[in-house]
């Protein structure tokens, strides 16, 4: 990795951080897939996900037993950080190791609090999918590059939540999907959706059904599809005449690799305001899916401010 920058939209090209990228993408699936293997089924998967935290990801609270424990990457003093809610703490380093060593040290750390993981041990949604424990190829962890793609999730993150403001519909959280590598958050028009083809590798086309089983417009952030990575949107099912819409900023396209928008990360950090050109990405691919799709974004749309200036009444303790 060359030449990174530590602004508050940080550059960090992909093809710098490749190595690390891949292994960490393995590490945050071993984490999903515990998290996973103790939180009940919520709809479209989002009791797997990971969420940006203020020093890099946690699985948030997973139940265990009549208690509870997380897991979380620590990207500024690069441990993993395991806690209990019986009090007791865990950290494994973060620091250059093969997958499968990283493998068998975190089912080490969950064993000496008592916590049982057994999970499905190989990576999905890539080829080759090479178990866990056999894993030696993937090995690096370049803590700089590792510490700029979390504060590039902090700034998707805190954008996109401000975008998710403005629905009043069924909208999942801002929330990082392991298996892609992915930030996203995705709003519901209320309606169906036909079941999904799958085909996602190393991925029982059942869980594409139950991940795009109504209909929805998805966007979110993640390291591929731009020098830098790229936000995306897209819809599913894809409304007639979706890709044609006309979008904003310069910059953001449809692409036809992807089948999605796509707006450059290095195109949104490069603007005036990063801010404004990545909400008016959001924004206008999102009307492009609920315009074509003919969604009542009437009921399902409000404005985050409509408190604002009143006198509304206050619970108990609120500010």
């Amino acid at each position: 990795m060359t030449g990174p920058t530590t602004t508050s939209w940080p550059s960090l090209r992909v093809s710098d951080w490749t190595p690390t990228r891949e292994t960490l993408h393995m590490w945050t699936q071993i984490v999903g897939k515990i998290r996973m293997a103790h939180a009940p089924l919520l709809n479209h998967w989002w009791q797997v996900t990971l969420y940006v935290s203020p020093r890099g990801l946690t699985t948030s609270t997973i139940p265990h037993r009549t208690g509870a424990f997380e897991i979380e990457f620590d990207f500024i003093g690069h441990q993993l950080e395991v806690r209990s809610s019986s009090g007791e703490v865990r950290s494994l380093p973060l620091r250059p190791m093969p997958v499968a060593e990283f493998y068998t040290r975190i089912l080490d750390t969950l064993d000496q609090l008592q916590i049982e993981a057994a999970i499905r041990p190989h990576p999905n949604e890539v080829d080759p999918a090479i178990p866990f424990a056999e894993d030696h190829t993937h090995a690096s962890y370049d803590g700089e590059a590792a510490a700029l793609f979390w504060r590039q999730l902090l700034q998707a993150n805190r954008v996109i939540g401000e975008f998710r403001s403005h629905f009043v519909g069924k909208v999942s959280p801002v929330h990082f999907f392991w298996g892609g590598m992915d930030l996203a958050c995705t709003r519901f028009s209320g309606r169906s959706a036909p079941p999904h083809p799958g085909g996602v590798p190393n991925c029982g086309d059942w869980v594409m059904v139950e991940g795009y089983s109504r209909e929805l417009s998805s966007c979110g952030f993640w390291p591929g599809g731009g020098d830098e990575g790229a936000f995306y949107s897209y819809a599913y099912p894809e409304p007639e005449g979706f890709a044609d819409q006309p979008i904003a900023p310069d910059g953001a396209y449809f692409s036809s690799e992807f089948q999605q928008f796509l707006l450059p990360y290095e195109a949104a950090r490069a603007a005036p305001e990063p801010d404004r050109a990545v909400a008016e990405f959001l924004h206008t691919t999102y009307e492009a899916a609920a315009n074509r799709g003919h969604w009542d974004r009437g009921s399902l749309e409000d404005d985050p401010s409509r408190w604002h200036g009143t006198s509304a009444p206050q619970r108990h303790g609120s500010a």
